[in-house]
């Protein structure tokens, strides 16, 4: 965080926000409150307008987001944390014991998912697996401080065999944006997060099959898949799980937008 000695005057305040306005920053007064609180200089903050208003991700820009109350570290090239995933912890929460929790966390990026769940868990083993190098990085910043391991690869090779079937929980935001529909995120999306964060293949449903598939041999009797969608195709998914040998569901939030599909392992 900056220097609580350092404040904007009223005037500089005020260019900076018509400089992001001018450049399409909806939320500019917001922004502009933000930068000022992490700047620890004037020259600091005009740097980081500058950045921001080249169209830079404002969470990369400060080196930071919030999600589910904490603050993740983040690093430029790691998928951003969105509201509606807020969600997807919300809903494996639920399923969190008592006594002890295993939670694996697949394309964990920053890591947020899994830090926000075990933030609620009195004992718990968390684990978090990510094929990106910056991102494995980036999480290990936000999980080694509460215990959480963090493997570099792909889905459950990463991890070690002794995991198979001790599994309570595990979650997902694997990307579903199907390739085609790529070029119609926003640009901060398209410009500056990596694609493979992005791109779930030709349905947006390729990461879904492949983690469905394999999520019984790792889960314990009873355990939990839950996966992060979209609402067009949340039935998609949940057959995906069905075909997998889960019980499913999909559970909704309409004020975040967001979908999740839940998967049970019969017991």
């Amino acid at each position: 965080m900056g220097d609580t000695n350092f404040q904007l005057d009223s005037e500089t305040e005020a260019g900076i926000v018509d400089r992001l306005r001018s450049e399409g920053c909806v939320f500019a007064e917001e922004e502009t409150r933000l930068l000022a609180v992490e700047a620890r200089s004037l020259e600091e903050i005009r740097g980081w307008v500058e950045l921001r208003a080249s169209g830079m991700p404002l969470e990369y820009v400060l080196g930071f987001t919030h999600f589910c109350g904490l603050r993740i570290e983040l690093e430029k090239g790691v998928f951003i944390p969105r509201p509606r995933t807020e969600f997807l912890v919300r809903q494996a929460k639920t399923f969190i014991r008592p006594d002890y929790n295993t939670v694996l966390d697949l394309c964990c990026g920053s890591g947020a998912v899994g830090a926000a769940i075990a933030g609620c868990a009195e004992s718990i083993s968390l684990h978090a697996v990510d094929i990106d190098p910056i991102a494995v990085h980036c999480a290990s910043r936000n999980l080694s401080k509460i215990g959480g391991r963090v493997c570099q690869g792909n889905l459950y090779k990463a991890l070690p065999v002794s995991l198979k079937g001790q599994v309570n929980i595990i979650v997902a935001n694997a990307p579903y944006v199907p390739t085609e529909s790529i070029q119609f995120l926003p640009r901060e999306a398209r410009l500056y997060e990596p694609e493979h964060a992005l791109d779930g293949g030709k349905d947006g449903l390729d990461l879904h099959r492949r983690i469905a598939e394999k999520a019984a041999d790792w889960l314990v009797s009873g355990g939990h898949l839950l996966m992060e969608s979209s609402e067009a195709q949340g039935a998609k998914t949940l057959d995906i799980f069905v075909e997998a040998g889960l019980r499913a569901k999909v559970v909704r939030d309409e004020n975040l937008d967001a979908t999740v599909v839940i998967g049970e392992k019969p017991r």
